[in-house]
């Protein structure tokens, strides 16, 4: 059986993942690399809540899911350059796993689930790649340039009597992790259409009164019942009010516990997770559905931003150019509606963009939320200065990335507080309207696109437009 005839889905109206994809992948590396390297990744391993005998939900890790499809802990994955052959790697568990935990799979059984060639134990590790006569393994090390963290590295009991080298991978496996095959693209599209439409049901569900944290358990319904995503990508981030200028909430300290007030403005960040791929899509709106006039000046801000990158983004194009671009693009929006005066450019040179949006106007997007490769060796370097030192990349864009757009403006009291005292910056504000938004939270709008060969395709599927929203709020229209 070939892994063109074999698929992996979550059941009845989830999507057919074709095993093939993760074949291509392994086809890809090996192209790249010589014969007589065998790549060799481990993957995740289940891990305990602190001593006690409960674990956490495992979710494999990144890389090992992009080389090989496994769901399953403590695997290991080879990939002989000079056959192309897989050869995947499987704890052997005791008889009594079968009694508490499930069918014991055989071998062969894990050949057919995986449309790998090859399956062994992981105590047969040594052994496996001595047969194979590597000149050299290649391990995975290397820097996240998003967390700072670095990608673990393979070990197992005999490993010092190889030839290892952990430089070579690293910056390739990165960078074919940017560009999607068309196999990797269906899944996300798939999964961005399952969390559009869960925002959608979110957008129905939410009013006045209700906690934050039940718009949040519409839109995990929906993932897992509709979708099959067990996991979703992040934490949800569900901050209404002041707590939208909050850009990553949701977290253990402020966990989406608010009451949702009349007049407030909904910043819902959220996105589901199906085969290891990541959606990541925010829609702000008012809680009662309904636009204030402030509302619809600092929303059309934003939305014009996004407008903006979606219009003028496609292959070559620098993205700290289009971050720029919607800086702009907001800035003279917010000027035209009274809170900010003066020129542009000059609001740029001296930072105010930053103080309304700090972060970057996007990310990379893929197996990992924020996706591999923003700042590899021969890419453009983290700029010096924020706000574009926050970018999480400065590479051009390419056909077949995927990445989101997302400006925002947020009234965020302690950055404003320090714009009021820098006289390079205070002179930009209309205080006096500025101060009226205090309090007032923030707006992001986040898409899922693709990159194509002449443009942007945004996968994402929600209500955008003030009339959109609105009519959406009150009608249910659009839903489909």
């Amino acid at each position: 059986m070939t892994a063109t005839t074999v698929t992996w889905s979550m059941g009845p109206g989830t999507y057919e993942v074709p095993l093939s994809l993760f074949a291509t992948n392994r086809q890809r590396l090996a192209e790249k690399l010589q014969p007589g390297q065998v790549v060799l990744l481990q993957g995740g391993d289940s891990i305990n809540h602190y001593d006690t005998d409960v674990e956490y939900v495992f979710r494999q890790e990144a890389y090992f899911t992009w080389i090989s499809g496994v769901r399953e802990p403590g695997c290991y994955f080879a990939l002989d350059v000079k056959t192309r052959k897989g050869h995947l790697f499987v704890p052997r568990l005791p008889e009594e796993y079968e009694v508490w935990m499930g069918k014991l799979l055989t071998c062969d059984e894990f050949k057919k689930i995986y449309a790998v060639e090859e399956v062994h134990y992981v105590d047969e590790l040594r052994d496996v790649l001595k047969s194979l006569n590597a000149e050299s393994l290649l391990t995975l090390s290397g820097p996240n340039t998003d967390s700072g963290l670095t990608a673990k590295e393979a070990l197992f009991e005999g490993i010092d009597e190889f030839k290892v080298d952990n430089e070579i991978l690293f910056p390739i496996i990165a960078e074919i992790r940017v560009i999607k095959t068309p196999e990797e693209i269906e899944v996300m599209r798939y999964i961005c259409k399952v969390s559009s439409d869960a925002h959608k049901q979110v957008m129905l569900y939410t009013k006045p009164g209700l906690m934050e944290y039940q718009c949040e358990s519409i839109f995990l319904d929906h993932c897992y019942r509709v979708g099959g995503c067990r996991h979703v990508s992040y934490t949800c981030i569900c901050g209404s009010g002041g707590n939208a200028a909050t850009l990553h909430y949701g977290h253990a300290a402020a966990p989406n516990s608010k009451r949702i007030r009349d007049g407030d403005m909904c910043l819902f960040d959220m996105g589901g997770n199906y085969a290891g791929y990541a959606a990541d899509i925010t829609c702000s709106f008012p809680a009662n559905g309904k636009f204030t006039a402030d509302q619809k000046l600092i929303y059309e801000a934003v939305l014009f931003a996004r407008d903006a990158v979606i219009r003028e983004g496609k292959p070559g194009v620098l993205w700290p150019e289009m971050h720029l671009l919607a800086n702009r693009v907001m800035l003279e929006h917010l000027k035209k509606g009274g809170l900010l005066k003066g020129d542009v450019e000059e609001m740029i040179k001296s930072g105010v963009n930053g103080i309304l949006q700090p972060h970057g106007l996007g990310h990379l997007l893929g197996l990992d939320v924020h996706d591999v490769g923003g700042y590899l060796a021969g890419c453009p370097p983290r700029a010096a200065a924020a706000p574009l030192s926050r970018l999480r990349t400065a590479r051009s864009l390419q056909s077949r990335m995927l990445l989101t757009i997302e400006p925002g403006c947020y009234f965020i009291p302690r950055l404003l507080d320090g714009a009021k005292n820098n006289p390079a910056q205070s002179q930009f504000f209309n205080w006096d309207v500025v101060d009226r938004f205090r309090g007032f939270g923030g707006v992001r709008i986040e898409d899922d696109v693709l990159i194509t060969d002449d443009g942007v395709e945004n996968l994402t599927f929600v209500p955008r437009t003030v009339a959109e929203i609105e009519d959406f709020m009150a009608n249910g229209a659009n839903f489909k």
